[in-house]
């Protein structure tokens, strides 16, 4: 059978037909990247994340054959970075962005319309996630949960306690935690650890609830830990109890990853995949992460948008309960 050999005109419609196809693609992995590219932490610089989020740029950076430029971005519950990939960002693979489970809950919270969690992202790789706890200033005199819980039910509705903002990991566990051993209390969101470990420092708030940014503070004897959300007591605080040993099944690390827009190109996300994932299993990162408790948490992009499918009605059901709103009402 002879082999179909298109004239020049027929050839010419041909190319004409796929370059639209060819051209709608940002994201073609040729040469990606030929210039620096943008990661977003949606929190303030000083905190754990940063902390971890930069030693990982810069060894994935050397993976890339380019910078990595790190912006913060705080506030908004630390949704900038999953708003700026939903409406602003081309999914090229040169904006990137922190996803964690504020993301996942976040539309449940709002009456006006968001992001769907799972099919706006592009997910890159599960990386880590925080130990958190609550802890109290030196000179407070509560000394362990049991005294927090006594002086809450003696001052209800007037304890604050500090978190990195409304509908937040910390802030969802804590609800519930109280919720548990019905007591109130007064929220004071903040915009990240960094904020939250100033307020306590400064008197703003009894409390705070949050990631391990405080874990210096406690260390330099300016903080006391009270309880860590875990599985089992941290290695770096041998005293401290997890909340599970006063009765309570709650809380735990949650992972949090990277992402990029809706519509990356699948060899895009695969090389950015390829570089983060070799600087999250670095020594120099591994030792980062060592220092504020973080585990290794690795999943692949798909793995992880699988992992937060079985946690998104998980988000949405507590906090119908809770009634937790950062719009009001």
């Amino acid at each position: 059978m002879p082999e179909f050999a298109p004239s020049r005109r027929q050839a010419l419609h041909l190319a004409a037909l796929a370059a639209p196809f060819l051209a709608a693609s940002p994201g073609r992995a040729a040469g990606f990247p030929d210039r620096p590219v943008r990661l977003i932490i949606p929190w303030a610089a000083g905190g754990s994340t940063d902390a971890q989020m930069r030693t990982m740029c810069e060894i994935a950076a050397r993976h890339l054959g380019q910078p990595i430029v790190i912006e913060n971005r705080p506030g908004a519950r630390g949704t900038f970075a999953a708003s700026i990939l939903h409406t602003q960002a081309k999914p090229d693979g040169y904006t990137i962005g922190q996803i964690h489970q504020g993301v996942l809950s976040h539309p449940f919270m709002t009456r006006s319309a968001t992001w769907d969690s799972l099919n706006d992202f592009t997910y890159i790789l599960a990386i880590t996630g925080y130990l958190s706890g609550i802890v109290v200033r030196a000179e407070s005199p509560v000394r362990d949960w049991p005294g927090l819980m006594a002086h809450m039910r003696a001052n209800p509705g007037q304890v604050s306690v500090g978190t990195s903002g409304v509908g937040g990991a910390s802030h969802l566990v804590i609800s519930q935690l109280f919720e548990k051993e019905q007591v109130t209390y007064l929220h004071v969101p903040y915009r990240g650890v960094a904020e939250t470990t100033t307020a306590l420092l400064s008197g703003q708030v009894e409390a705070i609830a949050d990631s391990s940014g405080w874990a210096p503070h406690v260390e330099a004897g300016r903080m006391r830990l009270l309880a860590v959300w875990a599985n089992e007591r941290p290695k770096r605080f041998p005293d401290a109890p997890s909340i599970r040993e006063f009765g309570h099944d709650v809380g735990g690390i949650a992972p949090y990853g990277l992402a990029g827009p809706k519509g990356m190109d699948p060899e895009v996300t695969a090389r950015l995949h390829d570089a983060f994932k070799a600087a999250l299993f670095d020594p120099q990162h591994l030792a980062v992460l060592e220092r504020y408790d973080m585990p290794v948490l690795y999943m692949t992009g798909e793995e992880y948008r699988a992992w937060n499918a079985t946690r998104l009605p998980v988000e949405r059901e507590l906090i119908r309960r809770l009634g937790i709103s950062f719009e009001g009402g």
